[in-house]
């Protein structure tokens, strides 16, 4: 079977508009400069406008930030509204934004619990709610979730985010049923262990927990950011047209190592 795509223009997000949550750091950071790089329009929503402005501005035109709480779903028809009043329709949305609690499962409070979940999964659909209508009058568009390694096998104290990233996965293989006979893709990403700031600091002063998660890593190392960004741009292009409700592990074989 012929194909009119090629090497590399398959791989290309020229002509998308990516809005990624939680894109001023980290991993929503990556995702934001892979898309970017790749060709696509992009613009990064969270809560700190400084963050979001030094990463907007470590990328050039065509990159763009929008201040907000995704856990504010009252105001996220607003943000929907604005950003495709300024930049076009979103073609690609990256539910990326999380929010951890690391914390014995008996000490979690309902509350702490609501607030996890309030960001995973609440936020994020509501966002893909508001912007899913625009993709099926298009016939067109990609949905990403960043979830985790927590989604697929126990991690002792993350009880609420462990509980967040599988609901996560859940409505990944629901959305992709519902939406792909309108020609919407949706797909997970679940990282293992990135090297980013956040992770740093949690590692600090203790060697024994990182040496614990390289020596059950096949690949012996931690992963870079833009290995979860490049990722993301090849379930965004048309090289993964024929992929949806899958989970890509980014992980150095975590999940499938002993």
């Amino acid at each position: 079977m012929k194909t009119n795509l090629a090497f590399p223009q398959v791989f290309s997000l020229e002509g998308e508009l990516a809005v990624v949550t939680g894109g001023g750091t980290g991993i929503g950071q990556a995702i934001a400069q892979s898309m970017y790089a790749a060709g696509a329009r992009v613009v990064l929503v969270g809560r700190r406008e400084p963050e979001l402005a030094a990463a907007v501005k470590g990328m050039g035109n065509g990159a763009a930030y929008a201040v907000h709480d995704i856990t504010d779903t009252a105001h996220s028809p607003a943000l929907v509204e604005r950003v495709t009043k300024e930049h076009g329709p979103i073609t690609c949305l990256v539910n990326n934004a999380g929010r951890h609690l690391k914390k014995p499962a008996i000490e979690t409070t309902s509350q702490e619990f609501l607030e996890v979940l309030n960001t995973h999964i609440l936020g994020a659909h509501e966002l893909t709610r508001l912007v899913v209508p625009g993709m099926i009058e298009r016939k067109r568009g990609t949905i990403l979730f960043t979830a985790s390694m927590a989604s697929l096998f126990g991690i002792p104290l993350v009880v609420a985010y462990a509980s967040a990233k599988s609901a996560m996965l859940g409505m990944v293989r629901t959305l992709s049923t519902e939406l792909s006979p309108h020609g919407i893709r949706v797909n997970a990403i679940a990282p293992g262990w990135i090297e980013t700031e956040m992770s740093r600091k949690a590692m600090e002063g203790d060697p024994t927990r990182r040496n614990k998660i390289i020596g059950r890593t096949p690949m012996a190392k931690f992963g870079e950011p833009a290995d979860v960004g490049w990722a993301a741009v090849y379930l965004a292009s048309r090289a993964a047209k024929f992929v949806t409700g899958s989970v890509l592990p980014v992980d150095g074989g975590v999940a499938m190592g002993f």
